[in-house]
């Protein structure tokens, strides 16, 4: 059991001497640092399908961080939830990686890129396994800070501009997330995640937790882009190098926003119908606003950008429903998102890799030129629009099934329309992409390179087959177990403490 346990600080510590050492001895080896990044991140890969398993056997690990044990010491948890998202993250991680071999040739500080890259996964794998909320707060800045510099990479005008404003927002937010960790723990008086449930089961709700869930609310809000905290994201999408907004859209919000606000909700606060309502309401605001500001959109990250959001509100709505099916679809249709807005954001680079262009007017009769990524742009497109057999109509339907089951009625109709206006927006990206007449002087552009191309390819193969994950002897090892967990609801302290003891 020790030996198993010390796998769960490897999800921080590895990827944080990979910096490290890339900072300290890479820098003047130009091949070394993609070597060691991509090294890290498919042995990140294998070692979330480790945790995968070790959690269908386990159910529940604990990390003891120093001397003391939780919850007067720090705790890392490893639960369903957890690797779950470790493996979401992960994989994105490398996908992204394997694409930036190529990618990253355009810049001359390619060690900076990798550097940071590395330190970005670490903060976000760090989010999802610490037991404690100070941490959760450390490592999600962590996090913020290496996002915020990878979107100024390109040290254009507009890319400085946009992470100036990420990286005012996202202050903004850790702002209200520290706050309330602050009143939290002037409350409680600790910061185990795990012991702050079992303290506030045994106080009557009051207005302090009004307060603390409302910061909550508007600080992880921020952090997702959820509907009206979104400002900033667009931006920080469209000026990003590809690889950046890739991981942004990919992973860095799902594990900094959603991850972070269902983990405090469900399994430390305890959720009621009034915050279900919520989650609800925002989930379905992000949902249609997203998707109508999305259609007008021409620059092509600029629409994938408000894609992004509209997505995001299809998992909060899902899981912000409270019943196993809801929790369900929105856990699916995160893992689901994470593989199709990958792909279209490295489908993205590629077209601007080979044309230097993202206006869509200015495209045209592509496929020819580039077919690796007109096809797996197709199969992302397909996907999030939620077309069977792709894996975005699987997650889609269950969400709208368990809205129906619920007698959510509205709130069903309103994700069937944001689907249809979602392919609506995508049909128009391969009209005006992909199909039609060549632009003048567009014959001369050539498809991606190898690795560019192997990494759309294997993620457009994921959008075709990840409906197996539904699959009996697949849904019982992965997605059963992060359902679980999450309604076991503020049970999570019972079990936790419970795993330090053994």
């Amino acid at each position: 059991m020790k030996l198993f346990v010390d796998i769960i600080p490897l999800f921080v510590a590895v990827p944080m001497a990979g910096a490290f050492l890339i900072a300290l001895v890479a820098r003047k080896i130009k091949w070394l640092p993609a070597l060691i990044t991509n090294i890290i991140t498919i042995g990140l890969v294998f070692v979330s399908f480790f945790a995968v398993k070790l959690i269908n056997i386990h159910k529940v690990l604990v990390y003891d961080v120093g001397a003391w044990k939780p919850p007067m010491g720090i705790g890392m948890v490893l639960d369903g939830f957890t690797v779950f998202m470790l493996t979401t993250v992960n994989l994105a991680a490398f996908f992204v990686a394997i694409y930036s071999i190529n990618y990253v040739e355009r810049f001359t500080s390619k060690w900076k890129f990798y550097t940071l890259f590395l330190f970005m996964i670490a903060g976000a794998n760090g989010v999802v396994i610490t037991g404690d909320i100070f941490n959760l707060f450390v490592f999600l800045e962590i996090a913020s800070i290496a996002s915020c510099s990878l979107i100024a990479f390109g040290t254009e005008k507009h890319d400085l501009e946009a992470a100036f404003k990420y990286a005012v927002m996202s202050g903004v937010g850790s702002l209200f997330i520290l706050l309330s960790i602050v009143l939290l723990y002037s409350y409680t008086s600790t910061l185990n995640m795990a012991d702050i449930s079992n303290v506030l089961a045994q106080k009557d709700p009051n207005n302090i937790i009004l307060m603390i869930s409302a910061l909550l609310i508007m600080g992880f809000g921020l952090k997702a882009g959820l509907v009206p905290f979104h400002g900033c994201l667009p931006d920080a999408y469209t000026s990003a190098p590809a690889p950046v907004s890739a991981m942004l859209a990919g992973a860095i919000t799902k594990s900094l926003g959603l991850y972070a606000i269902f983990r405090i909700f469900y399994n430390v606060i305890g959720m009621n119908q009034a915050l279900s309502s919520i989650f609800m309401f925002f989930g379905a605001l992000s949902m249609i606003v997203g998707v109508i500001l999305a259609i007008g959109q021409w620059d092509f990250k600029r629409l994938l950008a408000y894609h992004s959001i509209s997505q995001m509100g299809y998992i909060v709505m899902g899981i912000g429903l409270g019943t196993p099916l809801g929790i369900l679809g929105g856990l699916f249709h995160l893992f689901n998102h994470s593989v199709f807005k990958t792909l279209l954001f490295l489908n993205s680079g590629s077209i601007e890799y080979a044309t230097g262009k993202r206006d869509l007017q200015k495209m045209g009769g592509l496929s020819e030129q580039m077919p690796v990524t007109s096809g797996t742009c197709l199969a992302a497109s397909m996907a999030i629009s939620g077309i069977p057999p792709f894996n975005g109509f699987w997650s889609k339907f269950i969400i709208i099934i368990a809205a129906v089951q619920a007698g959510r009625y509205g709130y069903a109709f309103l994700a069937v329309l944001a689907s249809i206006l979602t392919l609506a927006s995508f049909t128009k990206v391969m009209k005006y992409a992909f199909f039609g007449k060549l632009k003048d002087g567009a014959n001369s552009v050539k498809e991606a390179p190898f690795l560019i191309k192997l990494s759309m390819t294997s993620l457009a193969v994921i959008c075709i087959t990840g409906g197996i994950l539904l699959a009996p002897g697949v849904y019982e090892h992965f997605l059963k177990e992060a359902v679980d967990v999450i309604l076991e609801g503020t049970k999570y302290s019972s079990v936790v403490l419970q795993a330090v003891l053994k």
